[in-house]
């Protein structure tokens, strides 16, 4: 009986402290990460250096079966930076290198809307324009009856 309950016990703390261990090691690489890129930049380091910098110490202290994603780590970055705003404060200016591309998809998202919009504006015309033709070739055939065609009528 007195075994039964060790193995509880010692299954119930390994439960609780085991997930809080792999939270701590990623909350502690995206912070050291987030040290690394803003240290570097403020250094006078290209965007490009400081960021495969701090991107593989993320990924080397994740560790596990998945890497993380450069996406995840730039936002692990950012998430860290906004925290802890006090300690980088100086790096804020930097975060809008992290993600360079979403300006890009906002405006090729509004040209394709743009697109969209003028490809219904000529399908609308189109159709306008070929019922006007149908009702001018409605009226005309109303016009000229079969009498009025014959060339040998005179």
């Amino acid at each position: 009986m007195q075994r039964f309950k060790k193995k509880k016990l010692l299954l119930l703390v390994l439960g609780i402290f085991t997930p809080l261990t792999f939270t701590t090691s990623k909350v502690n690489a995206s912070a050291f990460g987030a040290e690394i890129f803003c240290t570097m930049r403020d250094g006078g380091n290209d965007h490009e250096s400081s960021w495969e910098a701090a991107y593989s110490y993320i990924k080397k202290q994740k560790g596990g079966f998945f890497k993380v994603s450069p996406k995840n780590a730039a936002a692990q970055i950012t998430e860290t930076v906004i925290r802890e705003k006090e300690k980088f404060s100086y790096c804020v200016e930097y975060l809008d290198n992290l993600h360079p591309n979403r300006k890009l998809i906002r405006d090729l998202e509004k040209e394709e809307e743009r697109k969209e919009k003028e490809a219904k504006n000529r399908e609308k015309k189109r159709k306008k324009l070929e019922k006007e033709l149908e009702e001018t070739n409605e009226e005309i055939s109303e016009k000229f009856t079969d009498e009025t065609l014959d060339r040998y009528s005179y």
